[in-house]
């Protein structure tokens, strides 16, 4: 039996701020010009901000440089909220779309102490 190894796309927050990464950019693809240029473009770095510094952190050596990462990853998360809510607020999005990103938003910061948790528990360099 071949063993297999963990790789960072198998981690839940990943696989939840990945998600969220490309339904934001297919919401905001769609936008005019102006709300692109304004609240889109900040949006979606915020939100690809989140996976790319999940998958950045994991491959980084030392749990420390691991949770820096991840610590990143939970203040990017702070910032797509606050684009989420202003493209909430500008009606930019639709309620179902809304509800979709919150409950994700939601969960990530859980997921990512989860992750520093585990990191900081099971590694020992």
């Amino acid at each position: 039996m071949e063993k297999r190894y963990l790789s960072f796309e198998d981690i839940e927050a990943y696989k939840v701020a990945f998600r969220l990464s490309n339904m934001v950019w297919d919401i905001v693809i769609h936008w005019n010009n102006f709300s692109k240029d304004t609240v889109g473009k900040q949006f979606v770095r915020a939100v690809d901000s989140i996976s790319a510094n999940i998958a950045e952190g994991y491959g980084r050596y030392t749990k420390k440089d691991k949770v820096h990462f991840y610590r990143y990853a939970k203040a990017s998360i702070l910032e797509s909220i606050d684009w989420f809510k202003k493209a909430k607020s500008r009606k930019l999005i639709s309620e179902e779309e809304a509800n979709t990103i919150a409950s994700d938003l939601e969960k990530l910061p859980r997921l990512i102490n989860w992750l520093i948790k585990y990191t900081n528990d099971n590694l020992t360099v």
